[in-house]
């Protein structure tokens, strides 16, 4: 008997999903001959090798959580001189590759991300943030001195890298109202020694960026030639070149496609340097689907590179050393993410994987690049899943869900989404939209977000629907939107906006005033709804306008909400100032309260029951009702 779309039974459970791992970075030795990668066990990041064709061992246990701790974080570990030097429980610590216990090397105070260890392996660079002031602080690797300031002034840094000379120091900075990936700068500082010996800045200079050009990822040749960076100047993400010797900047691809991304986190890296620094290995994202490409700077030949067709999805990529191997993590809509490294002879090694992956890419469904006309006929762009494949399909067309990304600034890509397969396996379509204002489609696309956030985000959700339901691919009657952050955010609107439009909504974490939104979140993004929507007070009647909470009365759908109470990003009450709107008016809605959780579920006990809610809410609200 053909089970109801949206009844079928899964392997993929709350559980299953839960007791998966997470995989956060990857980096090699300075020899090339020793992979790192930096783990998430639950709420517990650890940090492991592995030599050789040896099994990959724990660098550091449980005791410690490895986690970079400013903004969103990142950028918890660096390697060199035979040594790892990462971050935990608010302090840097270093640990010898060949095994001991860790020795921490700062004082507990503030917060670190990105440490980089200079060539001779003597100094440390990282970023430090301790009472709302953020800097480059430097120490000695050994932690015989007190760190000392290195670059403060600006609002926010990230992404330091030594010179191979360990004379110069390039970095990222930028300030508010700017986010990294709307106007950000390259600078350059220039070291002498001070009366002890220990280098401090001898000159600061800005090399390339400015308030409405962004940058990122600075990294020097091998060779200590080039300083090489991502820029949108011309409206994609390109990698440019800047010669140290005569100063001059050069463009080094030009495919309109993206080669950056926005600096959500710190550490992220999108290329790297071969050993030689005569060519690049670099990441192409092409409307979400990645591939790995190679550049070689005097001949330009620029060329893909084979042997990874099976992903679709790749970051954190690392070269090792001399050679020509690259390490990364790589996934694709039908695989979940895998620590791997690809040789010079095209070998590639599966080092680690993230989940047991016990099902077929037959009983998964493969994420389609899709794109439709919105209202205004402009082009939106997105990803769209069938339900997974089985014999007994049953007549008629699947529920949808409409699933849309946080940020706002953020791409939907041809990753493994866990959320996506738990829909699909029980015979629901998802898609999910990079509405106008998603990065991954050029700055143009991006910039759409200027003072519309929650325009394009709902009406390019609701256009997509309707494309769906004219390719008669969809019940258009059974179509919930789901979100979390601002991607709750776009759910809140688009119930208050446009009542009975979904049969339901899921929202986590959601913003519902961005008045208190302004005032309660973290130093990361407290100005951006000044990009996103104007400046107070002149915009007052828009962010009144675009907070669901003034307008909670209009929500007439079913609706279930999840919240974390410790999270700093969108407080507790922007979640409960809603539900209580909902229960006094008698709407059917749920509300789960996670306690010790934050912006996003950690804990595997949170995850389970979180994915046995929504199950349960779906097939009352939607299937059922």
């Amino acid at each position: 008997m053909n089970q109801a779309f949206g009844t079928w039974s899964s392997p993929i459970t709350g559980k299953t999903i839960a007791s998966g791992i997470s995989l956060r970075d990857v980096q090699w030795n300075d020899a090339g001959d020793t992979l790192l990668w930096w783990e998430n066990r639950g709420k517990t990041g650890v940090l492991l090798a592995k030599t050789g064709t040896d099994a990959p061992r724990d660098l550091t246990d449980m005791s410690l959580n490895v986690a970079g701790r400013v903004g969103y974080g990142g950028g918890a570990f660096t390697v060199g001189a035979g040594h790892a030097y990462f971050v935990a429980d608010g302090r840097l610590y270093k640990q010898a590759l060949a095994g001991g216990a860790p020795r921490a090397i700062t004082p507990a105070y503030g917060s670190f991300a990105s440490p980089a260890v200079s060539a001779d392996g003597r100094w440390l660079v990282y970023v430090h943030s301790y009472e709302h002031v953020d800097g480059l602080a430097l120490v000695d690797s050994d932690g015989s001195i007190f760190p000392r300031k290195l670059a403060y002034g600006t609002d926010f840094l990230m992404q330091p890298v030594w010179h191979p000379a360990g004379r110069q120091i390039a970095y990222i900075a930028w300030n508010h109202p700017q986010m990294p990936w709307n106007g950000s700068e390259l600078r350059l500082i220039r070291l002498k020694d001070d009366a002890n010996g220990v280098p401090c800045a001898d000159e600061i200079v800005t090399l390339t960026g400015d308030r409405d050009t962004a940058i990122f990822q600075p990294q020097f040749s091998p060779d200590g030639r080039y300083l090489s960076y991502v820029s949108d100047a011309t409206g994609w993400g390109q990698i440019y070149l800047y010669d140290l010797e005569t100063r001059t900047h050069v463009q080094l691809t030009d495919a309109a496609t993206e080669h950056g991304t926005p600096a959500w986190a710190q550490g992220l890296r999108m290329y790297g340097w071969c050993g030689d620094s005569r060519s690049l290995f670099y990441l192409e994202n092409d409307c979400g689907f990645f591939s790995l490409r190679t550049c070689h700077l005097e001949s330009r030949e620029d060329r893909r590179v084979t042997g990874l067709g099976q992903y679709t999805h790749m970051e954190q990529l690392a070269t090792a050393g001399d050679s020509d191997s690259v390490a990364m993590i790589a996934s694709s809509s039908l695989i979940p993410p895998r620590v791997i490294t690809l040789d010079s002879e095209s070998r590639l090694s599966i080092q680690r994987r993230s989940q047991t992956e016990n099902l077929s890419s037959g009983q998964l469904s493969p994420a389609e690049r899709i794109s439709w006309k919105g209202d205004d006929g402009a082009d939106v762009h997105g990803l769209f899943y069938e339900p997974a494949m089985r014999e007994d399909m049953p007549p008629g067309k699947p529920p949808l869900i409409v699933n849309v990304h946080g940020g706002p600034t953020s791409q939907r890509t041809a990753d493994y989404y866990s959320e996506v397969q738990f829909f699909t396996t029980r015979g629901y379509a998802v898609l999910q939209v990079n509405h106008r204002g998603s990065t991954g489609y050029g700055k143009a696309y991006m910039d759409m977000h200027r003072g519309n956030w929650g325009l394009y985000d709902v009406i390019d959700s609701i256009s997509g629907v309707n494309h769906l339901a004219g390719s008669g691919q969809i019940d258009r009657s059974k179509t919930v939107i789901m979100g979390g952050s601002a991607g709750g955010f776009t759910v809140l609107q688009s119930l208050v906006e446009h009542p009975g439009f979904y049969k339901a909504g899921i929202c986590s974490y959601g913003v519902s005033n961005q008045f208190g939104l302004l005032m309660d979140t973290h130093k990361f993004e407290e100005r951006y709804t000044y990009w996103l929507l104007g400046e107070l007070p002149e915009a007052a009647d828009l962010y009144r306008q675009r907070s669901p909470l003034f307008h909670a009365d209009e929500i007439v759908d079913p609706l279930i909400v999840f919240q974390g109470t410790d999270d700093v990003v969108v407080p507790q009450d922007q979640s409960d100032l809603i539900v209580a709107s909902l229960k006094r008016r008698g709407i059917p809605h749920e509300y789960h309260l996670y306690e010790g959780e934050g912006h996003g579920w950690r804990k595997p006990d949170t995850i389970a029951a979180y994915y046995s809610a929504i199950e349960r809410f779906l097939l009352q609200h939607v299937i059922y009702a």
